[in-house]
């Protein structure tokens, strides 16, 4: 059963799912893939120094690509609907592996904790208050929500 929903029907998992992405092989190096999403596509790959072509973004920077959009649409949306003069948003990500012993907020204490470090940079004629708020919104993409919350992935064999 999908949590909070209908269980599957039984010819796919995604059936009624509004969001997929499609992956294969790209046949354009060892690891390279090709994106679809929709009418849009890209390369995603492996950087030389393991064997790829560096023909695109690394998995995991696709997966900080999804936040850093995610959270500076939010913003502009929460921006706009607000009438907040918010000029211009601007996201920095980064993903690093940390011991778990050295985490003293996670509730891990063995093993490798996974951490992303977001710096917003904000521009326009706000003051300090509406700052704060703006970081408050930030944490309230959908995509921040997400890697947030439990997740499931549920996978199948097609052939």
């Amino acid at each position: 059963m999908i949590c909070g929903g209908k269980p599957p029907k039984k010819e796919s998992l995604m059936t009624e799912r509004a969001e997929t992405v499609d992956v294969k092989e790209a046949g354009r190096g060892k690891y390279a893939v090709e994106i679809s999403v929709g009418p849009n596509t890209f390369l995603a790959d492996e950087p030389t120094e393991v064997g790829g072509n560096d023909l695109g973004p690394r998995p995991h920077e696709v997966l900080l690509a999804a936040l850093g959009a995610c959270t500076a649409m939010t913003l502009r949306m929460y921006a706009d609907r607000k009438q907040i003069p918010l000029k211009n948003v601007h996201v920095h990500l980064s993903h690093h592996k940390l011991s778990a012993a050295d985490c003293t907020d996670c509730v891990s204490k063995d093993g490798q904790v996974e951490e992303i470090f977001r710096e917003i940079t904000l521009e326009g004629d706000l003051d300090d208050a509406t700052r704060a708020r703006l970081l408050e919104i930030a944490d309230k993409c959908p995509v921040h929500k997400t890697l947030t919350g439990e997740i499931k992935i549920r996978s199948k064999l097609i052939a």
